[in-house]
């Protein structure tokens, strides 16, 4: 397109917004008009700009990007490769966690806080974080 088509295209579009702005005066009041008048000077100021172009060419090459994308066996191809890798990645993962032998359990805290500390005698059958929450109750008069 050349200057003179996009001129055309920015002043066609200035107009109907002229015609919005108009519209919006007469049925949903002032500060709405205002608005609107500074919508319809968009495109003027685009084409000024060159930016009218910008956003053409943009919209051109995505429109190009998306028929390639829909219209292409290759493409759909190249979308099936890629769901496939995903899926042995995937695969890959889940097969290393199950040839991996156990890791070591954690190491248990065995210093307890003087606060949280048991009174009692340590009971070997109960853990030290069930002793610490049987030192809460206790010392919330919980027992």
């Amino acid at each position: 397109m050349n200057d003179v088509s996009w001129g055309a295209l920015a002043l066609a579009l200035t107009a109907l917004g002229g015609i919005y702005t108009w519209w919006a005066l007469r049925h949903r009041g002032f500060a709405a008009a205002v608005r609107a008048a500074g919508i319809t000077l968009l495109p003027i100021a685009a084409w000024m700009t060159g930016l009218l172009q910008v956003f053409g060419t943009v919209t051109n090459a995505f429109a190009r990007f998306f028929v390639h994308l829909v219209f292409s066996p290759v493409v759909w191809l190249g979308v099936i490769v890629f769901v496939v890798a995903f899926v042995l990645i995937g695969a890959s993962k889940l097969l290393t966690r199950h040839e991996e032998p156990e890791a070591e359990p954690r190491k248990r805290r065995t210093a307890t806080p003087k606060a949280l500390a048991p009174t009692s005698t340590h009971d070997p059958l109960i853990d030290d974080e069930m002793a610490e929450i049987q030192a809460i109750l206790k010392k919330r008069g919980i027992s």
